[in-house]
């Protein structure tokens, strides 16, 4: 059964990601911001409130910008995963 729910968790992201490359790019910029303000280690869902807010402030139509929770440490091991520059900046714990 957990293994299921991973298979199922992944497919969920894997869809979300190609249907939305924005949250992707927003939260490789966000990361390079505050790598660049010399932080070494952050936790994704720091950046993902970020991405949330200014969403938020852009559009009336909250459907438009729902992001789930589920998904940040997917995004945070794909950003270190293709992002040599940002490789071991987020901190993460072992999928379940």
């Amino acid at each position: 059964m957990e293994t299921l729910t991973k298979v199922t968790l992944d497919a969920q992201f894997e869809e979300f990601h190609k249907n939305n490359p924005d949250v992707y790019r927003e939260l490789v910029r966000l990361a390079r911001m505050m790598k660049a303000r010399g932080h070494k280690r952050i936790g994704i869902k720091m950046l993902w409130e970020v991405l949330r807010w200014e969403r938020a402030m852009k559009t009336t139509d909250q459907t438009e910008w729902k992001l789930n929770n589920n998904y940040t440490s997917r995004y945070a091991r794909l950003i270190m995963e293709n992002e040599p520059d940002l490789k071991g900046f987020f901190v993460t714990r072992g999928l379940g």
